[in-house]
């Protein structure tokens, strides 16, 4: 039944609101003051969305006017979550600022869409009902996330779920993964918030499903114990993870940043007294045929023989391939261990098609790259399974629990280099942690990253950052890391086929609450 038509003034409250809670939602992924996520705050975010689409079903609004608004949030929240590509167009790239803006914001246009769609469908089509609207909300919700990290390559940096390595939800990591948190939150904010105005024993519900939220980590402690500690221990490896600290707009300069990039990683690897040395991505910034003569032989010497290996991060190819790779040396070798990046990034690693005029226009090195193979083998050391993975590859938790197909075989050690230094001192470095810290949740495996400007940090099997050096700086972090073994519920599921149970089960709901619908209007 179609309500009263809203005054002008209270539609661009309306609009208004469904901008705020989108930032809020960005904010919620990295706190301004710290970095920390905020879980509570994508629950009250997500939840201020869900209720002010609410609102314009209880008017009666149309596709189009819902679609407008579920835009206006995604679109908010998506430029707030990544707004520092402008840094890598405008400042690194050289792009003029103007048209670097009007790129951020076009992406999170782009990808807002999802969002729109799913806003339109819940507003237009969704179920009447509190259990079923929720559900269904939760559903919409979770295939405009799976979308979006998917379609196009995928990019979805962002995504709800990373608000909750910390907080209640993260519980459920090693069972369902980032979008089964996503969908749970979902879920327990639109069963709150839903059908108004609301009745006293609706907001008794309302209630005690937030307190089953604030008490679910007690409730679900034994249970999460009992997921991460049947994972037998891998032993320990004393690590060395480098951070250079090399500024990008000298690190591809001859005689500034290459010569001190040389250097110092030279100096590092030569002097390290760690059983394994790891570098950050492109850490050599220069093709094996360009670097100096005897260069990568001398590390190769270095590690031929002893108890020591060194993982290194350059460029490899020739003769037009190339491959955003790191080279793992270790005593007994016939040749080096290789592992070639395999989801790259569009414009910074290949040029989609049709946008080469776009890249024309920056100054960026390293232009088009060969994929790596999915599930690479692992770097084998001292009884530990080491499993790459280059800069926002850690993104794709089902791509890395490709790697889980088999427990005798699966990683002990999850290890990402990464260069963050293209987007400068933002919550870039903060977002990233937390990607990773949800992969270390998600497998029960420590994720150990070596960056060219931070984090640089070791997270244990619980999500939790062991060790970290100040960002911002040269140094090295010396650590020690445990192995872990065995598998999580979510590798098990998400190794043999990947995020489909996710999306099966997501469209199965849109789908019956559709064809209920349809029947109850015959």
């Amino acid at each position: 039944m179609r309500g009263a038509p809203a005054s002008p003034s209270a539609n661009l409250f309306r609009l208004l609101g469904f901008g705020a809670a989108g930032l809020a939602q960005a904010l919620s992924m990295a706190s301004p003051v710290g970095g920390k996520p905020l879980w509570w705050l994508q629950l009250m975010s997500l939840g201020a969305f869900v209720w002010l689409l609410d609102g314009l079903r209880a008017q009666g609004a149309g596709w189009r006017r819902a679609g407008l608004h579920g835009w206006l949030f995604s679109t908010a929240w998506l430029t707030g979550s990544f707004w520092w590509l402008f840094i890598s167009m405008h400042t690194y790239g050289g792009l003029p600022a103007p048209l670097a803006a009007i790129a951020v914001l076009a992406l999170a246009a782009a990808l807002g869409l999802y969002y729109a769609v799913a806003a339109a469908w819940f507003v237009v089509r969704g179920p009447q009902g509190r259990v079923t609207g929720a559900l269904v909300f939760a559903a919409l919700w979770t295939l405009a996330e799976l979308v979006r990290g998917s379609w196009f390559t995928g990019f979805p940096w962002g995504a709800g779920g990373y608000a909750h390595v910390e907080g209640p939800l993260a519980a459920l990591a090693p069972w369902v993964g980032v979008y089964g948190i996503g969908a749970a939150a979902a879920l327990v904010v639109a069963l709150v918030v839903l059908h108004r105005p609301p009745r006293v024993a609706e907001l008794v519900q309302g209630l005690v499903l937030i307190a089953l939220v604030f008490a679910a980590p007690q409730l679900v402690a034994p249970l999460r114990s009992d997921v991460q500690g049947a994972k037998g221990s891998a032993g320990n490896l004393q690590l060395a993870l480098l951070q250079g600290n090399i500024p990008q707009d000298e690190k591809f300069i001859p005689g500034g940043g290459i010569e001190t990039a040389l250097r110092w990683y030279g100096e590092q690897l030569r002097d390290a007294k760690a059983s394994l040395v790891v570098t950050p991505e492109t850490a050599l910034p220069l093709l094996p045929q360009q670097l100096p003569a005897g260069y990568l032989e001398m590390i190769e010497a270095r590690y031929s023989q002893g108890t020591q290996a060194a993982i290194v991060g350059l460029p490899m190819g020739g003769q037009g391939t190339y491959s955003n790779a790191v080279l793992g040396f270790q005593p007994g070798a016939a040749r080096p261990y290789v592992y070639s990046k395999h989801h790259l990034v569009p414009f910074g690693e290949f040029i989609p098609p049709g946008f080469r005029w776009f890249i024309q226009m920056m100054n960026i090195p390293l232009g088009d790259f060969a994929r790596g193979g999915l599930a690479q083998a692992p770097f084998v050391w001292q009884g530990q399974r080491i499993a790459p993975n280059i800069c926002y590859e850690d993104l794709f938790g089902d791509e890395i629990g490709a790697n889980f197909t088999d427990e005798a075989t699966a990683p002990t050690i999850l290890l990402n280099v990464s260069n963050i230094a293209w987007f400068g001192d933002t919550v870039a470095i903060d977002e990233h942690l937390s990607i990773s810290r949800m992969r270390a949740l998600e497998f029960a495996r420590p994720m150990v990253r070596s960056t060219n400007t931070g984090a640089t940090v070791v997270i244990d099997a619980d999500g939790r950052v062991t060790h970290e050096l100040p960002r911002l700086t040269r140094g090295v972090l010396e650590a020690s890391v445990e192995g872990r073994r065995g598998l999580t519920p979510y590798a098990r599921w998400v190794a043999p086929f990947g995020l489909w149970p996710l999306w099966l089960l997501a469209m199965a709901i849109v789908a019956a609450a559709f064809v209920l619908r349809r029947r109850r209007r015959d």
